[in-house]
Parts: structure tokens; C-alpha cells; sequence
């Protein structure tokens, strides 16, 4: 559990500032979009926000990325070690024993997600540059108002999205992972692998799963930053008589707390910041109907909107992770053999 929260925790720091970029590029509003490619959108970020609109968010990430790693692990080896003992089938077991792990860590994670999202979508307190509705001075100050204005439930805010996204994320990266593992020992004779062969076998691993479930995460990031989704009508009605009056489509960058309880904007490249009459929100009931719309408004490149800095992200990521795991495994297996074998 310690190797795995301290591998965990160390590649979710090491790769945040690409985090931000595909969060960015997945919840960016404007149209057509401020954020395209990875290179361009490291530079507008850097240029407009510094170093700091990069590193949004990373408060809430640190505290969810330890414990949440910490319980995933424990519960992945465990549940790994028993059914390998019980005799099911290699393959079926570290499908099973991803979903379980996944599954008890989404307690801590998910609201971290929730908070490191909407700062990361936010960039900095009033941001001029990026209009997303969220105007948080702190991490302290995001969770006061996520649960005064719209109640604790918030920060579970894409609690399905997020499990739909990162059960079969962890359940295929650790089948890639063990897989190729095996496969590696087989072809160099061993099962202690040098450091490249780990390296690869952890990237690649991480790589393919985050690749094949981007649409998941997508959706998952679309819902986590609405910001109250259940009053859309209500915005959308504001906005038509705004329109109606002046013809503007004039959006304040520091809304007041007033405006900022009743927005909610349209999750949907297609349309500007502010909604337009009949704009499609995305439906937050359900997951494959939030699938369904996105691929319905922007077609089968919103599904993988953000998939280059996902893929690099989740590759690098995972390397990080699972190499320094083994690693740290390794080192403590020995000091403990050596106190072991020290006389009374």
C-alpha cells in the first residue's frame, strides 16, 4: 500500500500540468476552441496564466491522490492474491481486482476530482483570459461554495461518469500490465526486468487503457464542471431575455455570487460561452445518454476531444506509478529479509 500510494501520488504530480491541458481541452466552452492542440494550449496557459494557471487544482489532487492510491493498491493486491489462490483464471483476476480497487478508492478520489476539475477549468482566481463560471479564491474556498451553494452532493458531482471511466481504465491497465509483464519475464528469462523493460511494459499499459476509455473521460469531465446543471432551463430562459433586450452576448468575468448560484452553461463546443436559445446541455441522469449527445453535437472527435495529452498523460503517468512500485517493493522486500536475518 505505501509503494503504491508513493508511485501514485508521484506520477499524478509529475504529469499535472498535462492534466490541466486535456481538462481545458475536454470542458473548454468557447467556440470555435481556445484550446486545441497540447503545444498551443501549454503556451496560452503559460502566457496568459504563468506557471500557476498551470498547476491548478494540484492541492486537491495531492489529497486525493495518496489515500486514494493507498486503498487501491491494498485492495488490489488483496483481492489479486486470493483469487489467484482460489484458482480463477489469471486474466479474469486482474480484470476483477481492478474494478474492486478502483471501486473502494472512488470514496476519496471522486470529490478531489470534482474540486481539482472545476480549478483547473477555472485557471486562477478571476482568470480574464477563460470564462468557465467558477471564480474560487482557494481549494478551501471552492469547497465552501460547492456545498453552500449547491449542497454537499456536489462533490460527487460525475460519481458514475467516474466510475464508468475508471473501472475499466484500471481494470484494462492492469490486464495490459501483468500481461506484458508475463510476457516480458518469458522473453528475458526472468522475472526480475531490468529497468527499460519495466518502463515499457508500465507505459504502454497505461497508455492503451487511457486511449480506449477517453469518451468515458470526456463525459466524466463535462458533468464534473456544469456548474449547477439542475437550473439550465433557468439560465437558458435568463439568456434569451438578455438577448431579446440588448442583443449582446455580454458575460461578466467576475460573476457575482448571485449569478454564479443559477448559471449553468451548455457542455457543447458548438456553442459560446454563454448559451443560445435551445443550446443542448448535456444530460447528467445518465452516462450513455451524455455519450450519445456529444457524439450527436460534435461527432466522434468530441468522444476523443483531449486524447493526446489523456494518452501521454496516462502513459507517463502509469510508468511513473507502477515502475517506482516495484521499485519500492524490491527495496522494502530486502530490508526486511536483512532485519530478518540480523540476530537478536
Amino acid at each position: 500500500m505505501l509503494a503504491g500510494g508513493i508511485g501514485g501520488t508521484t506520477g499524478d504530480m509529475l504529469m499535472h500540468t498535462l492534466d490541466t491541458v486535456k481538462t481545458r481541452q475536454q470542458g473548454d466552452p468557447h467556440f470555435p476552441p481556445k484550446y486545441a492542440s497540447m503545444s498551443s494550449s501549454y503556451m496560452t496557459i503559460l502566457r496568459e496564466e504563468g506557471v500557476r494557471g498551470l498547476y491548478s487544482g494540484v492541492t486537491p489532487a495531492f489529497f486525493g491522490s495518496f489515500p486514494g492510491t493507498l486503498i487501491f493498491f491494498g485492495v488490489y493486491e488483496l483481492s489479486k492474491r486470493h483469487m489467484l489462490d482460489a484458482g480463477i483464471n489469471p486474466s479474469v483476476t486482474y480484470l476483477t481486482g481492478g474494478f474492486l480497487a478502483d471501486l473502494a478508492a472512488s470514496i476519496i478520489y471522486v470529490p478531489s476530482e470534482v474540486l481539482k476539475t472545476r480549478l483547473q477549468l477555472q485557471g486562477r482566481y478571476n482568470n480574464p483570459y477563460f470564462r468557465s463560471g467558477y471564480n474560487y479564491r482557494s481549494t478551501t474556498d471552492a469547497l465552501r461554495t460547492i456545498v453552500r451553494q449547491e449542497g454537499f452532493s456536489a462533490l460527487f458531482y460525475g460519481y458514475k461518469a467516474t466510475i464508468f471511466r475508471d473501472l475499466p481504465f484500471s481494470a484494462l491497465q492492469f490486464a495490459f500490465y501483468e500481461q506484458e509483464r508475463k510476457l516480458a519475464q518469458d522473453w528475458s528469462g526472468t522475472k526480475d526486468l531490468n529497468l527499460g523493460l519495466e518502463i515499457l511494459t508500465a507505459t504502454t499499459a497505461g497508455g492503451m487503457a487511457g486511449v480506449m476509455t477517453c469518451p468515458m473521460d470526456v463525459v466524466k469531465t463535462r458533468i464534473q464542471t456544469q456548474v449547477n446543471p439542475t437550473s439550465s432551463g433557468q439560465e437558458v430562459r435568463s439568456t434569451e431575455k438578455t438577448l431579446k433586450s440588448d442583443g449582446s452576448r455580454h458575460q461578466s468575468a467576475h460573476p457575482t455570487a448571485t449569478n454564479t448560484r443559477t448559471q449553468a452553461r451548455p457542455i457543447c463546443t458548438s456553442t459560446p460561452s454563454l448559451p443560445r436559445p435551445g443550446a443542448t446541455v448535456l444530460d447528467t441522469s445518465s452516462f450513455f445518454t451524455g455519450l450519445k449527445i456529444i457524439y450527436k453535437t460534435e461527432g466522434i472527435i468530441g468522444w476523443f476531444r483531449g486524447v493526446g495529452p489523456r494518452g501521454l498523460w496516462t502513459s507517463v503517468q502509469s510508468g511513473t506509478m507502477l515502475v517506482l512500485y516495484q521499485f519500492l517493493l524490491k527495496k522494502m522486500d530486502s530490508w526486511q529479509t536483512a532485519d530478518e536475518l540480523q540476530p537478536l
